[in-house]
């Protein structure tokens, strides 16, 4: 099968257009006030047929724009808001990671509390009171995710521009931790030897505790795996000081085995594991975490991943770790067995909880849980929740819609909402994430 390159046009002009159907209405130069933010950090604005969404604009300024159809791209900010600020990077409104370096710092931060207060809201939970949101950046992300890719003859790497479309060269990026920072500029000689001759690459770096670990997806090249690409490949390790090097799942180089510390316990993340973007983040979540589930001496962690709670939990109370990723799921088992004395037991269960829920019968001997789903929620698994013995409860999410909608569920069933705090890793991102600390 040909690799695809969704970066390139990979059909003839005319065949687009058809396929495109009759061609849209030009641009028109017109004048908005801007009036609110939406929930995916684009300003709005009123227009004739609806509202008109307004990219890197702010509520309560007037601006100029060419608008087409229900989108405005800003040409010229003609009265500025006072919550308007420089942005920190110089790539702002090209690169597709940040959308929001223009807002000041507290009502960017109260935009996304009253994001987690309009999602219960709209569940009927509107009383609920929901904390200030903590700022939980620390020194930066300590994982991204960087595209390489072949253009007009040159090895690029850096992120895709906002809609997906085109790869933006990365310059600098003060929404990382320095380290990675210094190391995607660096990153242009690694993807030349690990670029199919067609196609792009992703790759995914890590900033631990003894190094960066970078793992390469969608290389796709067995060639790889011989001798003189392998020595290659080490001396690129070797000169941009890296942990590991992984290419598709596969450990090529090990330097340093990446460890991460969590409460008591030491980790070694398997190639591309999910985990907190920020150090600070991960803690703060942890220790909202901890104070929900106080006083429990038999927890379920859902969704446990690498064991970013379950090896925290563990220093207080009996775990059960269930997750569906056997690799992440035996990383976080020889990290507590590593621990030694440090840990009560913890134990493992391999399951896919989106599919087959942990039923109000296998909870019947725990008296308190924690469930960090993805995205989408788990509202199978927080109806068995809602069932069982469990007396408190620590939901943590990534979104406030999914996490209203379980919530809901949980409440329904005798829980109540004891503290609902938004956390912000994300930085200058509409992304939010929120802990709910629920008891019954």
């Amino acid at each position: 099968m040909k690799r695809m390159n969704r970066l390139a046009r990979g059909r003839p002009y005319q065949a687009r257009q058809a396929q495109k159907g009759p061609p849209a209405a030009p641009p028109e130069e017109r004048e908005l006030t801007v009036t609110a933010m939406g929930a995916r950090g684009d300003s709005t604005a009123a227009g004739e047929d609806g509202v008109i969404y307004a990219p890197y604009a702010l509520p309560g300024e007037r601006v100029r724009a060419r608008v087409t159809g229900g989108r405005a791209e800003l040409i010229e900010v003609l009265e500025a808001s006072a919550e308007r600020q420089d942005a920190a990077c110089r790539q702002f409104g090209r690169c597709g990671g940040c959308q929001l370096q223009h807002w000041r710092e507290a009502p960017y931060l109260e935009w996304k509390r009253a994001q987690v207060a309009d999602a219960l809201a709209k569940r009927g939970l509107g009383g609920a009171a929901v904390e200030p949101t903590i700022a939980a950046w620390g020194q930066g992300r300590r994982r991204a995710a960087f595209h390489a890719a072949r253009q007009n003859g040159q090895v690029r790497v850096g992120f895709i521009e906002r809609g997906g479309a085109r790869l933006t060269p990365i310059a600098q990026c003060p929404a990382l931790v320095p380290s990675l920072e210094a190391l995607a500029l660096k990153l242009g000689p690694l993807a030349e030897l690990t670029l199919p001759s067609r196609g792009e690459i992703t790759m995914h770096c890590l900033a631990t505790d003894t190094g960066i670990d970078v793992a390469i997806k969608g290389a796709g090249r067995a060639d790889l795996l011989h001798r003189a690409a392998l020595e290659s490949l080490s001396a690129m390790a070797e000169q941009l000081d890296l942990a590991r090097l992984s290419i598709d799942g596969e450990p090529i180089v090990e330097r340093k085995k990446p460890l991460l510390r969590m409460g008591k316990a030491l980790v070694a993340p398997p190639p591309g594991a999910f985990l907190q973007p920020t150090a600070l983040g991960e803690e703060t979540l942890a220790a909202l975490t901890l104070e929900a589930l106080q006083g429990a001496s038999r927890v379920i962690d859902l969704f446990s991943g690498i064991g970013t709670f379950a090896l925290r939990i563990a220093e207080h109370a009996e775990v059960l770790a269930a997750e569906s990723d056997a690799e992440m799921l035996a990383a976080l088992k020889k990290a507590a067995d590593g621990a030694g004395g440090a840990l009560k037991e913890v134990t493992t269960l391999r399951r896919d909880l989106l599919r087959t829920p942990l039923s109000s019968l296998e909870m019947k001997k725990f008296d308190a849980a924690v469930i960090d789903p993805p995205r989408s929620g788990a509202r199978l698994q927080a109806e068995q929740i809602a069932r069982a013995p469990i007396r408190k409860l620590a939901y943590v999410s990534c979104d406030p819609a999914s996490f209203a909608r379980d919530v809901k569920v949980l409440i329904e069933h005798g829980f109540t909402l004891t503290k609902i705090t938004p956390v912000d890793q994300f930085r200058w991102s509409p992304h939010v994430e929120v802990v709910g600390a629920m008891e019954r």
